[in-house]
């Protein structure tokens, strides 16, 4: 073994001089040859310490040529999956991306590298350690990295960040994203790039698809968003997973997608988005194929106050098979808020047709008690989903929107002018009729 190594430093040693004349000589092929050969050296005799020693050695020697490193990291990089054992790996990939920090020519290789680091460190169950290493990585600013890699790169950052529940960061982190550029056509994008624009590699094979990192994209987000209830926002991420070709051609996937768009519209409160959502599921005509999820969407367009008693034995079963699927801890939440969005379709329904209503009456509409119904009633005046006043001595509310003296003096403005208009035209019909007449007795 001794004299094994002995000979691999002589080798090297004889190399690195040949490496030091080619690049004196500014001879790029020749340089980048000659760290090449070291790697592979170095590799054949499984000397995994001298190799990460001499990849830093080349690295650092004076006016290296940047051929040389970008070849020679290329080549170390092809050994990370024959390493004996995973610490030798992990030194492996540090020292690679230690070399090809802050150099732009191996930018793509360092967050390769780096992600392929997270990985291991995650499978290790450390996943604060790989969500930091993924964030020190800004691949958005890498013009030669393929748009697809990008994504996913990016994809990954925002998982890391959800499963360390760090949902500030997650936020920040899919802002890079534009949803549009799911959107772009594959097929226009292969120009020839211009003189001077930077050559964008080839994504490589493990990245999805565009189309694919649009599902994975916007599960992300529903992910986030049903950290904080966002029922309205889940459901538009569910409309655009329902929207890809993949999912749209096949009845099995779209089915429990679009029953999801269903509930999430329902669950969502009431306001001008949730209602163009809504009319425009109605008007999909897959709706047929979930009969109970059209009667229910039908019931909330319709201005009828709902039974709650009578819809919850209806939707019971289906909100069970759901919950399953949706996972528990929805469940009892989600169950509560369709009761709430139900009570506040009612009052919204009630203020449609009346004016003015007594408390109780109300109360009795919504199957509810007075205060209760106060309550609710209070809730939508203040989240400004409905104008009323409640008279409490004389329990009566009071629908109707209350004008400030401008808007009055306006209205009876109008008023006049109506009145001096029809005025004007009685006048001159009243004079036309005397007209005609004259003419018929002077003949």
């Amino acid at each position: 073994m001794e004299g094994n190594s002995t000979n691999l430093d002589a080798a090297i040693e004889s190399l690195l001089n040949v490496e030091k004349q080619m690049r004196l000589a500014g001879d790029v092929a020749g340089t980048r040859k000659a760290s090449i050969d070291i790697v592979e050296l170095c590799y054949k005799a499984g000397a995994w310490k001298t190799l990460n020693d001499q990849i830093v050695v080349l690295s650092k020697r004076r006016g290296q040529l940047k051929q040389a490193i970008t070849a020679m990291v290329q080549k170390a990089m092809e050994y990370i999956d024959l390493t004996p054992d995973m610490d030798t790996r992990i030194e492996l990939i540090k020292t690679l991306s230690s070399v090809s920090a802050g150099k732009i020519y191996v930018e793509i290789e360092r967050a390769r590298l780096i992600k392929r680091l997270a990985k291991i460190k995650e499978e290790q169950g450390q996943i604060d350690e790989a969500a930091d290493l993924m964030q020190e990585v800004a691949v958005e600013t890498f013009g030669s990295m393929a748009k697809t890699e990008k994504i996913a790169f990016i994809l990954e950052q925002v998982r890391l960040c959800l499963d360390r529940q760090d949902y500030v960061r997650a936020q920040i982190l899919s802002r890079k994203i534009s949803p549009r550029v799911f959107d772009a056509d594959p097929s226009k994008e292969k120009k020839k790039p211009k003189e001077g624009d930077n050559i964008v590699q080839e994504a490589p094979a493990e990245i999805p698809s565009l189309l694919e990192l649009k599902r994975i994209y916007y599960e992300l987000m529903i992910r986030y968003y049903s950290h904080n209830n966002d029922y309205l926002e889940i459901c538009r991420c569910y409309k655009s997973i329902y929207e890809i070709p993949s999912i749209k051609e096949d009845p099995s996937k779209w089915i429990p997608v679009l029953r999801k768009i269903c509930w999430y519209l329902v669950l969502a409160p009431h306001d001008p988005m949730q209602s163009s959502l809504l009319n425009a599921t109605l008007e999909d005509k897959n709706l047929s194929e979930i009969p109970n999820f059209r009667l229910l969407l039908k019931q909330l367009v319709t201005m009828e106050v709902i039974q709650w008693t009578s819809l919850w034995e209806f939707l019971k079963d289906e909100y069970e098979n759901e919950k399953n699927f949706l996972g528990g801890a929805l469940g009892d939440k989600a169950a509560q808020d369709l009761k709430l969005r139900i009570i506040e379709h009612n009052i919204l329904v009630v203020s449609k047709y009346y004016s003015r209503i007594t408390l109780k009456r109300l109360a009795d509409l919504l199957c509810l008690s007075l205060q209760e119904g106060e309550k609710h009633l209070s809730d939508m005046v203040n989240s400004k989903s409905l104008i009323a006043k409640i008279d409490r001595p004389m329990g009566v509310v009071c629908f109707r929107t209350a004008q400030d003296s401008n808007g009055i003096l306006n209205s009876w403005a109008s008023n006049l002018e109506k009145l001096l208009d029809l005025v004007e035209k009685s006048c001159h019909q009243i004079h036309k009729e005397t007209m005609i007449h004259k003419a018929v007795l002077k003949a």
